[in-house]
C-alpha cells in the first residue's frame, strides 16, 4: 500500500503530465488530480482503516440468532457494539442472508453463532465472507442430544437454550470470547455474566417448581416441531411427539399429521401447543381431529418475541414459555420473581 507523500508524489507527477494536452485539459486536470489525492488520502489512512474495525474504540461483535444476541448484550452491555442478525421471530432453519448480513459479517471482530447448524444459510455465509474474525458457535460448548432423522441419519439437536443450566455454559463461553476481543473491559464483562448467572439459576429453580404442579400423568407436550426436548428432559415432562423433525424445513407430509393425531389420543394430553415462529394451520388440524384443545397462547421455540411482548428476552421467554405449559396442562402458575443480589 502507498503511503500519504507516494501518493502526493503520483499526483504532482499526474499535473505535470498535463503539459502536453490543450488549455481546456490543462484547466481540469489538476483538479482532477487533487480530488485523488484527497480521497486517496482518507480512504487508505490508518484511521479510516480503524474507523471500518470499530465505532469509538468498541469491538463490532455479530450474533445470529436473537437468543444469542439478547445474552450477549447482557454480558457486553455498553462495552461492544453489537449487531444482532435475526429479528424476533424470525426463524433461523430457513433463513435466507441479505446483502447487509454478508458486510455485517466481513466487518465483525467478533461472530457469535449458536451451531449445530441451528442456522444453516448463515453459517455458510459467515463461512464465505472472507473475513478475519474470530468465530465462537457459542451453543456448541454443550454436549448435544442425538435425535434420528430416519434412514439412520443421526444429528445433534441445536435447541440446546430450552435447559437454563446449558444457558449458562453459554453465558461463559460469551463472557470469555468478549474478555479475549476486549481485554480491559474483562471485569466489566465478569460482573454482567455474573449477575446474569444469578438469574438463569434463580429460573431453573422456579421452572422446575412450575412443572411440578402439574399433575404428572398430564406432563405431556406435543408441539409443531421437535424444538423442546432439552427443555422435557431438564424438567421433567415428556415429549408425545412433533408435527416435524428439528428442522423447520421440513414438510410433513398426511400420513405423518394423522400419526400424530392417533399419538395425541392415545396419549390423552389435555392441551397441544404451537408456535410463533411456525403457521398453525396444521397443529391446528391436529387439535381439531383429536378433539384436543391448542393453547390459547404459542410457544417461543428459536426466536424470542418482540419488543413488548412477554417473551422478549431469553429469561421472558422461558417464564412465558413455562406458564403457557402449565396453564394448559393443568398445573399452578406463580409469577418468577427474581431475588437481585449485588455483585
Amino acid at each position: 500500500m502507498l503511503s500519504i507523500p507516494d501518493y502526493q508524489t503520483s499526483a504532482r507527477s499526474l499535473i505535470s503530465r498535463c503539459t502536453a494536452l490543450s488549455p481546456k485539459r490543462k484547466a481540469i486536470f489538476p483538479t482532477l488530480a487533487a480530488l485523488w489525492l484527497g480521497m486517496c488520502a482518507i480512504g487508505c489512512s490508518p484511521l479510516a482503516t480503524d474507523r471500518n474495525n470499530a465505532t469509538n474504540g468498541k469491538p463490532k461483535v455479530v450474533a445470529t440468532s436473537t437468543i444469542i444476541a439478547d445474552l450477549t448484550e447482557e454480558v457486553g452491555g455498553d462495552e461492544i457494539e453489537l449487531k444482532g442478525i435475526l429479528k424476533p421471530g424470525a426463524d433461523p432453519h430457513v433463513y435466507e442472508p441479505v446483502p447487509a448480513d454478508s458486510l455485517a459479517l466481513e466487518q465483525a471482530n467478533l461472530i457469535l453463532y449458536n451451531g449445530y447448524n441451528l442456522e444453516p444459510g448463515l453459517i455458510k455465509q459467515m463461512n464465505s465472507a472472507g473475513s478475519n474474525s474470530r468465530k465462537v458457535a457459542v451453543g456448541e460448548v454443550v454436549k448435544p442430544l442425538e435425535l434420528d432423522k430416519g434412514k439412520g441419519e443421526v444429528v445433534p439437536d441445536p435447541h440446546v437454550w430450552g435447559d437454563v443450566q446449558n444457558v449458562i455454559l453459554m453465558v461463559n463461553a460469551i463472557r470469555d470470547a468478549l474478555s479475549d476481543r476486549s481485554p480491559e473491559d474483562a471485569a466489566e464483562f465478569r460482573q454482567n455474566a455474573a449477575r446474569l448467572i444469578d438469574r438463569l439459576q434463580q429460573l431453573d429453580a422456579w421452572i422446575i417448581q412450575q412443572i411440578e404442579t402439574i399433575p404428572s400423568d398430564r406432563r405431556k407436550l406435543v408441539t409443531t416441531h421437535d424444538a423442546f426436548q432439552y427443555y422435557a428432559r431438564a424438567y421433567n415432562i415428556s415429549v408425545v411427539g412433533t408435527l416435524i423433525g428439528i428442522s423447520t424445513e421440513e414438510q410433513p407430509s398426511a400420513q405423518t399429521v394423522q400419526q400424530l393425531v392417533e399419538s395425541v389420543k392415545g396419549a390423552k394430553v389435555p392441551a397441544i401447543f404451537a408456535e410463533t415462529t411456525i403457521n398453525p394451520a396444521l397443529i391446528q388440524t391436529v387439535a381439531e381431529e383429536a378433539r384436543v384443545k391448542l393453547a390459547p397462547r404459542q410457544l417461543y421455540s428459536d426466536s424470542i418475541g418482540a419488543s413488548g411482548s412477554d417473551g422478549d428476552s431469553y429469561i421472558n421467554m422461558m417464564v412465558a414459555n413455562t406458564r403457557t405449559i402449565v396453564e394448559a396442562l393443568g398445573g399452578k402458575y406463580t409469577p418468577f420473581q427474581p431475588k437481585v443480589t449485588a455483585k
